[in-house]
């Protein structure tokens, strides 16, 4: 029995079942995709980096976002564009938890991260005049480390009981990338302690934070209708409808994968709702973010303008 469970030294996945046409197909788009999230994330954090209007505590947590969005892609895609080009390229046991791991983090990390955007939106709104004594650099930079380390933290405690399991087959795991449900699906032991684990960090990063998220966004909505200057009630709408463009994004997708009855959502459908992760919302973040704020596409303008004249 011992050699049994030690005998999964590597793993397959599955990725998407269909032909090699189509296949290919995928593999362009994803490509693009890809290339597509890392330059849009880039420019937002070239932006912040290089106009000096934008740094302030807002844009502060904005590039943070940027980053995990960016490790979001190299966490997950390049294996999944790997397993396109060639289904039966195996990945290793090792890689297959290091990649649970990163993208648990970072999945974490910004559900966190948003929570602190949404927070920093409130106190600027609702309280304007105490914004930049409260909102210190040293509270910015405080709250950033703890979202980062709370979301490495948890991800740990998910893997250190993925690595108690025994694995003794199958192993082929029915996803794109080593997603920490389809991973367990595969272990030779009762998962009870894992799952149970899953649903209070699902509650505690999940539903804890998007109640927080919405009751900040309520009072933000209440004091936004106090104002008297209509540019100034546009200008606060259109930071914070960006943010909020994003929350629902995420909270959406993630609640309905983590939090859903089982039966609800095939395995297939699973899949694509996890690419809303992978792909989609890190590229449409940089979208939201520039079309809807007048202050990043200023900043563009101003870049592309002293590199015109340079």
């Amino acid at each position: 029995m011992e050699e049994n469970q030690t005998s999964v030294t590597e793993f397959i996945l599955l990725g998407f079942p269909l032909g090699p046409r189509v296949q290919m197909l995928l593999f362009g788009l994803f490509c693009l995709f890809y290339a597509f999230t890392s330059l849009g994330n880039g420019v937002i954090l070239g932006l912040i980096s290089l106009d000096p209007r934008l740094h302030t505590p807002m844009y502060f947590f904005l590039s943070h976002l940027a980053i995990v969005d960016v490790a979001y892609t190299c966490s997950t895609v390049p294996w999944m564009l790997v397993n396109l080009w060639s289904p039966t390229t195996p990945i290793s046991f090792a890689g297959c938890i290091t990649q649970t791991f990163f993208f648990l983090t970072f999945a974490h990390t910004e559900c966190l991260l948003l929570v602190v955007m949404s927070y920093d939106r409130y106190m600027a709104i609702c309280h304007p005049l105490r914004y930049s004594v409260i909102v210190s650099w040293r509270l910015c930079i405080t709250l950033a480390i703890t979202s980062w380390a709370c979301g490495s933290l948890l991800a740990l405690v998910h893997v250190s009981l993925i690595l108690r399991l025994p694995f003794c087959g199958p192993h082929e795991i029915n996803h794109f990338f080593c997603e920490l449900l389809s991973v367990l699906r595969l272990a030779c032991a009762d998962t009870w302690l894992n799952q149970v684990v899953i649903l209070a960090a699902s509650l505690l990063v999940l539903v804890g934070p998007l109640c927080l998220v919405l009751v900040s966004y309520v009072h933000i909505f209440f004091a936004v209708l106090k104002i008297q200057s209509g540019e100034g009630r546009r200008k606060a709408f259109s930071t914070c409808s960006s943010h909020l463009c994003v929350v629902g994004l995420f909270f959406g997708s993630a609640m309905v994968t983590y939090m859903a009855p089982k039966s609800s959502h095939p395995e297939e459908q699973q899949k694509v709702l996890f690419l809303f992760y992978s792909i989609f919302n890190p590229m449409l973040n940089p979208l939201i973010y520039s079309l809807r704020n007048a202050e990043v596409k200023g900043a563009l303008q101003r870049v592309l303008c002293k590199e015109s004249h340079s």
